[in-house]
């Protein structure tokens, strides 16, 4: 068993509030230097960048996870990750059926970059990708599940676009297992005032836009790992998420 260091939140160019320098490879990268171990791409409602981000976090040490920042009808974030990438890479196709296409406007929103491996621009994601789907919060869980995925509410503790801002409380219907904060300091004041929080496996998550976004290692997860492949560490940090607080 040993200390992994995450971060489960992070968007790279294709995602139109970031900046274009986040590239699969500078991503990589940045998290290496960072001390990170397992790292997350959650672009909106879109995981085209991930087979490229792979290769990237290949070459940098990186043990990557394929995942997508979805946007409710209710306008609350939710990061879904998936230990499969191909079935990432399947429910991107079906969320591509719930979105309400509006045309980006690139002066406004930025560019929408589809990379390869080698951070080469091989296409544009032409509509808006960050607005809401036509999917319900209650409808994602099942959704993600079908999947073999894991999805949970994210940056709870924001104003913006954080299920506790939105609605005033967590629903009974769903319930989350795991929950993410932006700041882990407020994580006990919020567990005060919102009980189911008390309940949840809390994770950190940097939501990073820009590349000084990512944050160095600070939170981590003790895994089993022997014999070592980066398939056993990823199917152990995804029975540990699925499980939630013990």
């Amino acid at each position: 068993m040993n200390r992994y260091y995450y971060d489960f939140h992070i968007h790279s160019c294709l995602s139109p509030c970031a900046d274009n320098d986040m590239t699969p490879n500078n991503i990589a990268g940045m998290a290496a230097l960072a001390g990170l171990n397992i790292v997350a791409l959650t672009d909106h409602n879109s995981s085209r960048n991930c087979p490229a981000f792979f290769a990237a976090a290949k070459k940098n040490g990186i043990i990557p996870i394929a995942g997508m920042e979805l946007t409710t009808a209710e306008d609350i974030h939710m990061v879904c990750l998936f230990e499969d990438i191909n079935k990432a890479l399947a429910f991107n196709d079906e969320v591509d059926k719930h979105r309400i296409r509006i045309p980006n406007r690139t002066d406004i929103f930025g560019d929408q970059l589809l990379m390869n491996e080698n951070d080469e621009v091989i296409g544009e994601e032409a509509d808006l990708l960050s607005n809401a789907l036509d999917l319900a919060l209650e409808d994602v869980p099942p959704l993600v599940e079908a999947f073999d995925g894991i999805c949970f509410p994210a940056h709870v503790d924001r104003e913006a676009n954080g299920i506790l801002a939105t609605l005033g409380l967590f629903p009974p219907e769903p319930r989350f297992a795991v929950c993410e904060l932006h700041d882990m300091e407020k994580a006990e004041a919020l567990s005060v005032f919102h009980e189911p929080m008390q309940k949840m496996l809390l994770v950190s998550g940097s939501d990073a836009h820009y590349l000084w976004d990512i944050r160095d290692k600070e939170h981590f997860f003790e895994l089993h790992d022997e014999p070592y492949s980066s398939e056993l560490v990823r199917r152990e940090l995804f029975r540990t998420l699925k499980e939630g607080k013990r």
